[in-house]
């Protein structure tokens, strides 16, 4: 809001009345000013225009507005609940499954209750726990979900998704089998998020019928 204060119009100036003209901005939006919606009849009414200029403070969204936008609206700033609709928007959920159990047996082994004292089988159903993603690693996923979304597919753009995803942890690529089968490879051990990102997250492609693996190279 523009300060106000009595005084009479110079010349050419961009007063009305004895008012300044004042703008409520709204980040880089267009402003809004009041003064335009009063007309001419009025705009000497002294009265007049300082019970609509005490009106336009007193509702002022500004401020209001200013944190829509910062937090909200626009992705590169929102916070919290801000990347939540965003996520939603997207298709992707800020919390993760991450397996914590560790077993003793082999991934094809059938449920068993047999342990030897030292540990179970596999039993097909890792104990995993939520776990929430800051909104800074969020904020990473929600561009990368949103890249996902309008990727064709290729290996380029796969190729790019998991830069974006991965910065300066390595190199990781996307090996096209040609059988119907392709391979995200990584040269660098994966977290237990990042491997969450990778499993259940549903951020990286897999075109219909296309058989998908990890492979980690170390």
């Amino acid at each position: 809001m523009a300060d106000y204060f009595p005084a009479e119009p110079a010349p050419g100036s961009n007063a009305i009345g004895s008012f300044t003209i004042g703008v409520s901005p709204i980040g880089t939006i267009s402003p809004f000013v009041w003064q335009e919606t009063i007309i001419s009849q009025y705009a000497n009414s002294a009265i007049l225009v300082q019970l609509i200029a005490d009106f336009d403070e007193y509702l002022d969204q500004t401020q209001n507005m200013d944190a829509f936008y910062d937090l909200i609206w626009n992705v590169d700033t929102a916070q919290g609940y801000g990347l939540d609709v965003w996520g939603r928007i997207v298709g992707v959920s800020r919390t993760l499954q991450i397996a914590t159990a560790e077993y003793l047996g082999f991934a094809q082994q059938d449920p068993t209750v047999g342990s030897f004292g030292s540990g179970v089988f596999f039993s097909g159903q890792p104990a995993t726990q939520n776990f929430n993603l800051t909104d800074n690693a969020f904020r990473t996923l929600i561009f990368a979900k949103a890249l996902a979304n309008i990727s064709d597919g290729s290996i380029p753009a796969i190729n790019q998704l998991l830069l974006n995803l991965f910065p300066g942890r390595g190199n990781c690529f996307v090996v096209d089998n040609a059988n119907m089968s392709m391979v995200y490879t990584f040269d660098f051990i994966l977290t237990p998020v990042e491997t969450a990102i990778i499993e259940n997250s549903g951020v990286l492609p897999q075109p219909t019928g296309v058989a998908a693996s990890v492979n980690i190279v170390i």
